[in-house]
């Protein structure tokens, strides 16, 4: 069996950090940083990982287009894209659904358990 890679996109090193490491001791996965849009496109191209968790507010290129970008290009339209993001109000919520999302989890997560949301999300558990 082999260890599963997702790719984390966001300007935050402490949420980087955070999450990387919560995805790595309690999801087991294998964990891909990129601090910005244009980053995690170049670096989904290259690495190809199973899933790709992207920051919805970043400076330059935010998550949805980044996202865009990513369903746009043949390479990497059809790995799962979750966001995270603080903004998780109902009408944001339908917004994200309409994207065509694998999934939202809201910021500030839960560390303990967010490998666990990200396995649900994917269907992983």
């Amino acid at each position: 069996m082999t260890t599963k890679r997702i790719l984390l996109i966001d300007d935050e090193d402490d949420i980087r950090e955070i999450a990387q490491l919560s995805l790595e001791m309690i999801g087991g996965w294998s964990v891909i940083t990129a601090c910005c849009g244009m980053e995690g496109i170049e670096t989904a191209e290259s690495e190809q990982p199973d899933a790709i968790m992207l920051d919805v507010m970043m400076p330059d290129l935010d998550g949805f287009a980044t996202f865009q970008k990513l369903q746009a290009n043949q390479q990497t339209k059809d790995i799962p894209v979750i966001l995270l993001t603080a903004k998780i109000q109902d009408r944001d919520r339908q917004k994200f659904d309409s994207l065509g999302v694998s999934g939202v989890i809201a910021k500030p997560f839960e560390p303990l358990s967010l490998a666990e949301e990200v396995a649900q999300i994917l269907g992983w558990a």
